[in-house]
């Protein structure tokens, strides 16, 4: 597998599109970092780390839905820097998504955080994906 993130991405898509509850991909420390900031920004109902088996991770992700009106709280996953271009952005370059209603996650020096906080922690790095 060449983009581990883009398939991540893909299978949390295609199970918010599937209105599934649950979806599994297999882990990583950044897969890991990416889960918890979905969870902390509410686009995401819980999260669970675990292994299979084998000991290889797995991330289990529990999809938010609107209670009345079934709708997802996730509309898009959109991966942005990829192994064929790399996309960077300095700290008063960061994206912003939707302008501001969205976020952008940013592998930055000091680890795996949002557009927001990138910028007030002055730093920039890797936009990784667009999520809204």
């Amino acid at each position: 597998m060449t983009d581990p993130i883009a398939d991540f991405l893909t299978r949390v898509r295609n199970a918010v599109k599937a209105n599934h509850k649950v979806v599994e991909a297999p882990g990583s420390k950044m897969k890991q970092a990416i889960t918890k900031i979905l969870f902390e920004q509410g686009y995401i109902l819980a999260y669970k780390f675990e292994a299979d088996s084998k000991g290889h991770p797995i991330i289990k992700i529990a999809l938010k839905y609107h209670p009345e009106t079934k709708t997802n709280a996730i509309k898009g996953l959109k991966r942005v820097s990829r192994p064929g271009l790399r996309r960077y952005a300095s700290a008063a370059d960061m994206p912003r998504v939707l302008n501001g209603l969205g976020i952008a996650i940013v592998s930055t020096s000091k680890g795996i955080m949002t557009d927001k906080k990138a910028r007030q922690e002055n730093v920039g790095g890797e936009v990784l994906c667009y999520v809204y």
